[in-house]
């Protein structure tokens, strides 16, 4: 028999003890003000058909060509009518809410969609710190018939940071910038290659390989060399139309007129082929090089790319949930742990704290109990790490009184509450 322990896949995590109610309450919160603005939610499947992520970021991504996790259909040939094409674990969320918008008509039924999602995704990268092969993503769609709007994009871009703020997310930096129509976008592209073309010799391998396939990656390279050529840049906004330019300065408008503060950068852009017109990336300099709490941005001509109809415009943006809980390392976080945890001195005090446990569960306090009965010191250390903010003592004595002692674990005061109130009483304290 072969005992050997068998590990962790590399660049994946267990959540555990209070991390898992870190994440709760991130995707609580998150849940609260996601339906706040009136989004719904969508749930698509975790793999899909892989040339959906070929024809939505790009053949030539480094997403697609390098980072997406395939699975070989185990398919008999001709069985249930389906191709032997493979699948792919989701790299991202927003091409499968679009092939999910256009599948399921959701067009012909409202004029725009407002849809979130919260759920894993997967990228064959080599793991690092804020960087996992499986990890987690909040992500908006807003999706509608000629819904381009700078009123829309300035929601979008404040609930990101709206969400960042409500999670506890102290030091969030919003960056934006426009790549304008297609056209500009195109512009934009043909300009940086000319200013390269003489320092292609001097970037990183994968840039070099970047350089006619997708010359936007250049910008986003961490490598220094690359950093220092880009620096170098005399980037602009000259590439945009007279039309693209309104609007940018609508969006920023609209966000000024909400008080979202925002820094411009021109050299901001998105590495995935469907970006165009605004785009936006929220930073943290608590994550050091890995820094991107979130990004989005519109892409108005997806929809129709993946076989759906004409003039169907779009904007969104996803967060990262582990990098919003490295953000918020050592934070207190609201909700986190029990209110209450009991501690039973003896087997007989059991069945009646067992009881009052339930009652307290029953009126919607977050309880606890510890299951053995042990010394009382074994207990108390036992209902700390419950993290409750109180601790109620039975034991035979206090039955016999038909009290319950109740300790304040942040101050260690003890006081005596009458048994038949005592649901009542913790209910008036928290």
């Amino acid at each position: 028999m072969n005992n050997k322990k068998i590990s962790i896949p590399r660049g994946t995590a267990d959540i555990l003890g209070v991390e898992a109610l870190r994440w709760s309450f991130v995707e609580q919160k998150a849940y609260e003000i996601l339906q706040n603005y009136n989004y719904k939610e969508i749930r698509t499947p975790m793999f899909e058909d892989v040339d959906l992520f070929a024809r939505s970021m790009g053949k030539t991504s480094d997403v697609v060509q390098k980072q997406m996790l395939t699975l070989e259909r185990n398919t008999r040939e001709g069985e249930s009518g389906e191709s032997k094409n493979t699948f792919a674990l989701r790299p991202e969320g927003t091409a499968s809410a679009v092939r999910s918008y256009i599948e399921n008509s959701i067009d012909r039924k409202e004029p725009l969609t407002k849809l979130f999602y919260i759920g894993a995704m997967f990228r064959g990268e080599r793991p690092q710190k804020g960087r996992l092969r499986q990890f987690n993503q909040i992500g908006v769609e807003a999706i509608g018939p000629n819904s381009q709007n700078a009123y829309l994009d300035a929601e979008v871009i404040s609930l990101s940071m709206n969400l960042l703020k409500n999670f506890g997310v102290k030091d969030a930096v919003l960056k934006i910038n426009s790549l304008g129509s297609s056209e500009d976008k195109e512009n934009f592209a043909n300009a940086l290659r000319e200013q390269l073309k003489k320092k292609q010799s001097c970037l990183c391998k994968n840039c070099q390989q970047r350089f006619d396939r997708n010359i936007f990656r250049v910008l986003d390279c961490k490598n220094k060399d690359c950093k220092k050529e880009v620096e170098a840049l005399k980037i602009k906004g000259d590439y945009l139309s007279e039309e693209s330019q309104k609007y940018y300065k609508d969006v920023k408008k609209a966000l000024g007129e909400i008080g979202v503060e925002y820094q411009e950068a021109c050299d901001l852009v998105r590495g995935l082929d469907y970006y165009t017109g605004i785009v936006f990336e929220i930073t943290s300099k608590s994550l050091g090089s890995q820094d991107a709490l979130g990004a989005g941005g519109r892409y108005n001509g997806l929809v129709e790319q993946l076989g759906g109809s004409k003039g169907v415009d779009a904007v969104g943006f996803s967060l990262g949930v582990e990098r919003i809980l490295l953000a918020l390392q050592g934070e207190p976080q609201e909700g986190v742990g029990a209110d209450v945890c009991l501690v039973a001195l003896d087997e007989n005090a059991f069945e009646k704290a067992f009881g009052i446990l339930n009652d307290l569960r029953v009126s919607g306090i977050k309880s606890d109990i510890v299951y053995r009965t042990s010394s009382v010191k074994a207990q108390m250390r036992a209902a700390n790490k419950t993290g409750a903010k109180y601790v109620l003592i039975l034991g035979q004595d206090e039955m016999n009184k038909g009290i319950i002692t109740l300790k304040n674990m942040e101050i260690g005061e003890q006081e005596e509450i009458e048994l038949e109130k005592v649901v009542e009483f913790i209910s008036s304290i928290l």
